[in-house]
């Protein structure tokens, strides 16, 4: 059962998941030690699932972000997800029960490369309804 002291700990980390265990357990009033096999726990119980850079796209070359939603036909909704999973230019991807079976976020070097991806949904996967929205501006991620 996780227990506020997990959550604050889970916060600090999704703010800075190098914050030092000692700032940690400063904070929460416990030893680095607590701090540690708390930490383990939740890595064991898959609350925690893994440690993630946070990367700014256009420093990294990518001047195009969209997220993308479309349809599919429903006998090959997971196959066409976990194929579009596997594609390094797609950075997530959610079956979702909204306006659209599958919602995806795509980073592109520039439009052109977006369109081409686009244009891959339509034609490999048989996308219908594509409908991506370009983010202009990440205010919270």
């Amino acid at each position: 059962m996780v227990d506020e002291k997990d959550l604050e700990i889970i916060r600090m980390l999704e703010e800075n998941a190098r914050t030092p265990l000692t700032k940690i357990a400063a904070r929460l009033g416990v030893s680095d030690v607590a701090v540690r096999k708390r930490l383990r726990k939740l890595e064991e119980e898959g609350v925690i699932k893994g440690y993630k850079p946070k990367l700014d796209h256009a420093k990294l070359g990518y001047r195009a972000r969209a997220i993308v939603g479309f349809d599919v036909e429903p006998e090959k909704l997971l196959e066409v997800a976990k194929a579009i999973s596997g594609k390094p230019e797609v950075k997530f991807v959610a079956i979702t029960s909204g306006d659209h079976m599958v919602m995806t976020e795509v980073w592109a070097r520039d439009n052109e490369e977006l369109r081409i991806f686009l244009e891959e949904l339509a034609s490999r996967y048989r996308a219908k309804n594509v409908r991506p929205a370009i983010v202009v501006e990440v205010v919270k991620e």
